[in-house]
C-alpha cells in the first residue's frame, strides 16, 4: 500500500526517504508555529495530553506509477478526542462531482481559462479552535527534550483533530467571503463568484475557471494578500486523482488508469497471459445472496477492492456502475460467486485500462436527463423469502451540452407493484439531483456568467421509455393503481406545471440509462457507452 503508519513504513524498502520527510514535517511544523514545545508539568490541571501519530504517503504520477514524492504528515491521533471536550462539531463540506464536471463542461463550452491552485499544509493555516495538548511522536527524537517529560502544545488547527476540517473549512470561507470578495453560493457551499470568476473548492485543492486570465492571477495575488499560503499548478490537470485533459478541437478528457492499475494489482490480473473480457458483468447472471454457495476465498481484499471501483465508478467510468452497485451489496458476506463478478469486471478493466470519458459538448443541448429502471429484476426463486430479490432498480444520467454531469444505479428502497411505479419513483429521485443543478445554473446566469440553452430560463428535458411513468408525471389524474404513492415522488410536479421540466418518451432501444439498470450484451453496452462516454 502507499499509504500507511509508521510501523509500516519502517518495513518498507525506502524507509529512509520517509525518514527524510519525517525530518522535514517535523522542523517545518515547528517553524511556522503550529507546536510549542513545553514542560508535562506546565500543562493545566485536568487537561488531556492526546497521542500522536504518524501517516506516511507515497505520492505516484497519474499518469505512471513512478513516485513523485514521499510525505510524513504529524497527525493528532483523534481515537482519544471526546465531543465536548476537545471539539463540538465536525462537518465540513466538499464540492460534489456534479459540480466539478458541469464547471469542466462550461470551461469547454466557452473556452474559458482554468487555474489549478493548493493550499500549502492547508489545515495548520488556521487557528486552533480549543487549548489542546499532544505527546511528542513516536519514533522521532527531539534533542534535549525527553518524551516523558515534553509534550507539544498545539497552536494551529494541525492535521488529525476530528473538526480540523471543519475549523479549515470555515477559516478559509471567512476570508473568501469577507476579505477577498467572492460571494458564495446559496446551493453549493464550495461554489464561489467574483466578477467573471467561478471558484470551486475541495477540501484544500481548488479550481479556478474564467474567460480572463489575468483575473484568474489576481485572485491568487488575492488570496496571498489576505494571508493564504497557496502555490499555483498551472492549468487543471490532475485533480482529486483523475487526470484531466483539454484538448485542442475543445473537449475534455478524463481518466484514472492509475486507479485500475491499482485495482488489477490487488486482484492479480496485472501479469499476462490473461484474456480481457467486452463487458463488465456476465449478462445471464444476476447477483444475490448466495447463501448455499462457499464463503469467498479471501484471495483479495474485497472491500478495499469495492472502495476503490466506487471512486473509479463515481469519478469517470458510469460503464460499470450496475456491477460495482451489485457487488457492493454483499460486503459483509462475499462468496464465490461474488468474488468472481468481481474478476470478471477486472479483465474489463484490464481491456479497457486507459478509457474514461470525454465530455464533447454540444452548445445546442441544455439540460437532459435519462431514466430507467429494471422492474423486480432481482427476483430469485432460489430465495424468494428475501424481500430484497422483489426491489427494482433505477438508473440515471443527468447532462449538461451532451456531457455527463452525474449517473446513478441505485436498488430501491419501495418494493415497486408494477413497471411503472419503478420507472416512476426513478423519475422522481433522478429529478431530486436534478432540480439543485437546474439552480446552480439558474445563479451562475444571474452572477453574469454564459448559461445559455435556447431558451430565456433555464430548462430540463427529462426521456422515459415508460408510457405509465410519462402519463404519471404530465397528467395529475386520480388512478386506482397508483394512488397509493407517496407524496416524496410528486415533488418534481409543479416543475412540469410550469414548463421547467419537460417529460419525452424515448425509444427504450435508445435509452442511455438501461447500461446502469441490468448487465447488458456487448452491442447495447457499446452503443450507450459511445452516448455517455464517447468511445
Amino acid at each position: 500500500p502507499d499509504t500507511m503508519y509508521l510501523h509500516e513504513a519502517m518495513r518498507q524498502h525506502d524507509w529512509k526517504e520517509f525518514r527524510k520527510a519525517m525530518i522535514d514535517e517535523f522542523e517545518g511544523q515547528m517553524k511556522n508555529g503550529n507546536f510549542t514545545l513545553m514542560k508535562r508539568s506546565q500543562v493545566p490541571e485536568g487537561a488531556s495530553v492526546l497521542p500522536s501519530v504518524w501517516q506516511m504517503k507515497r505520492k505516484r504520477d497519474t499518469k505512471t506509477p513512478k513516485v513523485k514524492k514521499w510525505k510524513a504528515r504529524l497527525n493528532v491521533d483523534s481515537s482519544r478526542m471526546q465531543k465536548g471536550v476537545h471539539y463540538d462539531e465536525t462537518y465540513a463540506p466538499v464540492a460534489s462531482w456534479n459540480s466539478i464536471r458541469l464547471l469542466l463542461t462550461l470551461t469547454a463550452i466557452s473556452g474559458w481559462h482554468t487555474k489549478q491552485i493548493d493550499y500549502v499544509s492547508a489545515y495548520p493555516q488556521a487557528p486552533v479552535e480549543r487549548e489542546l495538548y499532544m505527546k511528542i511522536p513516536a519514533g522521532f527524537e527531539v534533542p534535549g527534550h525527553n518524551r516523558n517529560e515534553w509534550v507539544l502544545k498545539i497552536n494551529r488547527n494541525v492535521y488529525g483533530q476530528k473538526q480540523s476540517g471543519r475549523v479549515w473549512n470555515k477559516y478559509l470561507v471567512d476570508k473568501l467571503t469577507k476579505e477577498v470578495g467572492f460571494k458564495q453560493s446559496v446551493i453549493d457551499e464550495c461554489l464561489f463568484y467574483k466578477g467573471k470568476v467561478i471558484y470551486l473548492l475541495y477540501t484544500d485543492d481548488s479550481i479556478l475557471v474564467g474567460p480572463d486570465k489575468q483575473e484568474l492571477d489576481q485572485v491568487v495575488n488575492d488570496l496571498r494578500r489576505v494571508g493564504l499560503n497557496v502555490t499555483e499548478e498551472g492549468d487543471i490537470q490532475d485533480f482529486l486523482g483523475i487526470n484531466i485533459e483539454k484538448r485542442i478541437d475543445g473537449t475534455v478528457r478524463m481518466t484514472q488508469p492509475q486507479l485500475i492499475n491499482s485495482v488489477l494489482k490487488d486482484l492479480r490480473l496485472d501479469g499476462v497471459n490473461i484474456t480481457d473480457k467486452e463487458v463488465p458483468a456476465v449478462v445471464s447472471r444476476i447477483l444475490r445472496r448466495h447463501e448455499e454457495s462457499s464463503k469467498f476465498d479471501e484471495s483479495f481484499h474485497y472491500r478495499g477492492v469495492i472502495g476503490k471501483l466506487n471512486y473509479l465508478e463515481r469519478g469517470t467510468r458510469p460503464d460499470i456502475s450496475y456491477i460495482v452497485h451489485q457487488c457492493a451489496r454483499f460486503t459483509s458476506d462475499p462468496r464465490t460467486e461474488h468474488g468472481q463478478a468481481i474478476r470478471w469486471l477486472g479483465r474489463y478493466l484490464r481491456g479497457t485500462r486507459n478509457e474514461g470519458m470525454t465530455l464533447t459538448p454540444n452548445p445546442e443541448k441544455g439540460l437532459e436527463v435519462y431514466v430507467d429502471a429494471d422492474f423486480s429484476g432481482n427476483w430469485s426463486k432460489l430465495e424468494s423469502t428475501d424481500r430484497d430479490t422483489a426491489r427494482s432498480r433505477h438508473g440515471y444520467i443527468i447532462m449538461y451540452a451532451g456531457c455527463p454531469i452525474t449517473w446513478k444505479s441505485q436498488l430501491q428502497t419501495e418494493i415497486a407493484l408494477s413497471s411503472t411505479e419503478s420507472e416512476y419513483t426513478g423519475l422522481s429521485y433522478a429529478l431530486r439531483e436534478v432540480i439543485p443543478i437546474i439552480r446552480v445554473l439558474q445563479e451562475m446566469k444571474q452572477f453574469g456568467h454564459p448559461i445559455e440553452d435556447g431558451k430565456t430560463k433555464i430548462h430540463c428535458k427529462v426521456f422515459e421509455d415508460n408510457s405509465g411513468a410519462l402519463e404519471m408525471a404530465k397528467v395529475h389524474k386520480y388512478r386506482p393503481r397508483t394512488k397509493h404513492l407517496n407524496v416524496k415522488l410528486h415533488h418534481f410536479r409543479s416543475k412540469v406545471e410550469d414548463g421547467t421540466i419537460s417529460i419525452h418518451k424515448i425509444d427504450t432501444k435508445l435509452q442511455p440509462a438501461d447500461i446502469l439498470t441490468k448487465p447488458v450484451n456487448k452491442e447495447t453496452l457499446e452503443i450507450h457507452r459511445k452516448t455517455i462516454m464517447g468511445w
